[in-house]
């Protein structure tokens, strides 16, 4: 089936992940399997009511969390219009989803590899670790905002180690950010993947061009139909693999759609 197919998908269940904090609230939302012949973590779907609804008509974006023969996992947290329509699904309900979509992470069996997550950035990789032929080499730093036991961070540490880092003022964000320049600095010789708001991405990419370790980013960008059609999620990226370093030339660098060209760019090749 190709992945630009529209399915209808079931509600399994929606479980809510902690308490809600004011308007914040987080899901694990588990639909009945999807008709894929295969997927990779990094990888999204855009997703959607199926009821029709006029103001329902755009998909919204999900990291893959994993999918299994029995069903496919996505993690959410309502920030909008979009997110608190799916917040009231209820089991049995159907949905419209279309992929997986996107390139995906990368995988390097004999490598440290470090993961950087902040928020909601924590879950593609829920199905990296566990998919990951040695999550032993894997360490993650986490940042988050909201109590912990809003995040699915005990699946994940389940098979890599996990350290958290509660982010409560502009000290601790800095030092957060420290802590994430050390451990890039030490993973410069690894592998980086990185997945969160813009601004952290940004850190951690200028971290990484600082100590020359091969960073993938996986952008948050907004998207309305996760095929490359409406242009709406477009980044400056090198062409064919050229760096930040020739970002003067401008015959080298093009606008590309971060749902069919990404969302996961080396740090190197991309302007965001």
């Amino acid at each position: 089936m190709s992945q630009h197919s529209i399915q209808q998908l079931t509600v399994l269940d929606l479980v809510p992940f902690g308490n809600p904090v004011g308007d914040t609230a987080f899901y694990a939302l588990r639909l009945s399997p999807p008709h894929w012949d295969s997927w990779y973590p990094g990888q999204f779907v855009m997703i959607r009511p199926a009821d029709g609804s006029p103001e329902r008509l755009w998909g919204r974006p999900f990291s893959i969390c994993k999918v299994t023969k029995a069903d496919i996992v996505l993690f959410f947290q309502v920030v909008g219009r979009g997110t608190t329509a799916l917040s009231k699904l209820q089991p049995g309900d159907e949905v419209s989803v279309w992929g997986p979509l996107g390139n995906y992470f990368a995988v390097e069996a004999q490598t440290p590899t470090l993961l950087l997550a902040g928020g909601i950035g924590i879950a593609p990789f829920v199905g990296y670790v566990h998919s990951h032929p040695s999550p032993w080499d894997i360490h993650m730093e986490f940042g988050h905002r909201m109590p912990l036991e809003c995040y699915p961070i005990d699946i994940i540490n389940e098979k890599a180690v996990v350290e958290a880092n509660l982010e409560k003022s502009p000290d601790d964000r800095q030092r957060f950010l420290g802590k994430v320049e050390r451990k890039i600095q030490e993973h410069a010789e690894g592998l980086v993947l990185a997945c969160g708001p813009t601004p952290f991405l940004r850190e951690v990419q200028r971290f990484s061009l600082k100590y020359k370790a091969r960073t993938q980013l996986c952008l948050e960008t907004r998207m309305a139909c996760g095929v490359g059609a409406c242009l709406g999620c477009v980044v400056k990226a090198g062409k064919h693999g050229q760096s930040l370093t020739k970002e003067g030339d401008s015959e080298l660098f093009s606008h590309m759609q971060t749902c069919t060209c990404g969302p996961n760019f080396w740090a190197d090749r991309v302007i965001f």
